[in-house]
């Protein structure tokens, strides 16, 4: 079938170990220094991998290749688990729940929002983001801030349009930014399985007014669908000089 699947330019590897570490399936493994993709059926076409790799050795490409087989990455995943080797590497790489190589800015961390105290009741403003990273694409699939959350999935430009949106719309979610003109590919995917792999209490859907945030808002809702879960969404649209016009 054909499906988008990673490849690896074995020539710009610098054998790091990022990207087996990324890969949550454990699709890739490091083999005489090299990532190499082990098994076509192990990877899911998502591109965790692919913001870890700080050389561009890995693409995303359509081929004809087999299917994804989630049952088969379940049980390679537990054999891996109990072999001690959860990155399926052949190199020392650190190993933690949420192990990261590579780019430093794409490591996933939980933010805990400032309480105000004595010397900050002065601001009148303060950051509410809860974690790290925010951009749809660089989100691990599962993360631990996923649980029990309240999710905001919100075009790149609506903080900048919207002047309360942490105060309305950040606090006490999590939140995922996109822009369906800039960034290539669908997210439905990568949406369906943060929504799949996690217990999600609710979908917020935030947009600009302009023709192309519609691509975000029918990926978040074809992403609810096609997880077969029943959870609360809504759709908030912002105008171009910052109000919201549902």
């Amino acid at each position: 079938m054909k499906r988008n699947i990673v490849t690896i330019n074995e020539d710009l590897c610098n054998g790091c170990a990022a990207c087996a570490v990324a890969c949550h399936e454990g699709a890739i493994a490091m083999i005489n220094g090299k990532a190499k993709l082990i098994k076509e059926d192990y990877c899911d076409g998502l591109g965790d991998c692919l913001p870890s790799c700080p050389t561009g050795a890995i693409t995303i490409e359509e081929k004809d290749v087999e299917a994804y087989d989630q049952q088969a990455v379940d049980i390679h995943v537990k054999a891996m688990a109990e072999k001690g080797n959860p990155h399926h590497t052949n190199v020392e790489v650190p190993i933690h729940a949420h192990a990261h190589s590579g780019c430093p800015g794409s490591m996933a961390r939980s933010l805990q929002p400032q309480a105000k105290t004595q010397e900050n009741t002065q601001v009148s403003s303060q950051s509410q983001l809860r974690q790290w990273p925010i951009q749809i694409k660089l989100a691990p699939v599962s993360a631990p801030y996923f649980e029990d959350a309240n999710l905001l999935i919100a075009a790149d430009c609506t903080a900048y349009a919207y002047a309360r949106f942490h105060e309305d719309f950040i606090k006490n979610s999590i939140c995922i930014i996109g822009c369906p003109k800039l960034d290539e590919g669908d997210y439905t995917e990568k949406l369906e399985q943060i929504i799949v792999q996690n217990n999600i209490k609710s979908v917020t859907i935030v947009r600009m007014e302009v023709p192309c945030c519609g691509g975000l808002e029918q990926a978040a809702k074809h992403a609810l669908q096609n997880s077969g879960k029943f959870i609360p969404w809504q759709v908030k649209t912002i105008s171009i000089d910052g109000k919201i016009i549902d």
